[in-house]
């Protein structure tokens, strides 16, 4: 990981319901991300959501699903 790479976490099943009813969006609605990106975490497969963390004056945070 490269320390300007954004912070990569997978979230467990009762995260990832939370965040799909959280924003009333079905898992395919999500972004995707693909389950060969060198920053995913190593142990992610298809259907896992991921949390990225960008750091900075203005903290933003993204979701995608591995594919």
């Amino acid at each position: 990981m490269h320390i300007l790479q954004p912070k990569h976490v997978k979230l467990n099943p009762e995260e990832a319901d939370k965040i799909l009813k959280m924003y009333n969006i079905s898992l395919a609605q999500l972004p995707k991300i693909s389950s060969k990106d060198p920053a995913i975490p190593q142990d992610c497969k298809k259907g896992d959501i991921i949390k990225i963390q960008r750091e900075g004056d203005r903290p933003e945070v993204y979701f995608r699903v591995v594919i």
